[in-house]
């Protein structure tokens, strides 16, 4: 499966911003799917995941609350809605997706096997 994220851009502290994910050459619904984020000289880190039938989701601590992960199986898209952007939220953000079952892979990295190109969010204070 082919990922593609947008929806990145820069915004102002208290912002909102919503990514979404495109998934081509391949059925979405076959995956398990997340958000990721990076920042300079940092590991990749998770900020969300969802599982396949979207019915159950996790989140990093930092972002509980604000952001929402959901998904749409009819359109091979994946999304994440970002409020109350922090500065500390800049990072360049990534989509992946997993055929490791949900167990397993709701809140690790290194299952995920299909990665989309990143797309940048600033916040500026």
């Amino acid at each position: 499966v082919q990922l593609q994220a947008s929806g990145g851009g820069t915004v102002q502290a208290g912002d909102s911003l919503r990514l979404s994910c495109a998934a081509s050459g391949g059925t979405s619904s076959g995956y398990v799917m997340g958000w990721f984020r990076q920042y300079p000289g940092k590991e990749r880190e998770l900020v969300a995941t969802i599982s396949r039938n979207g019915a159950s989701t996790n989140y990093v601590d930092s972002v509980k609350g604000r952001f929402t992960i959901s998904r749409s199986n009819l359109k091979n898209t994946l999304y994440l809605q970002m409020n109350t952007l922090k500065p500390e939220d800049t990072a360049v953000y990534y989509c992946a997706a997993t055929t490791t079952i949900w167990m397993y892979s709701n809140s690790r990295t290194d299952v995920y096997n299909y990665w989309g190109r990143g797309t940048q969010v600033t916040v500026s204070s």
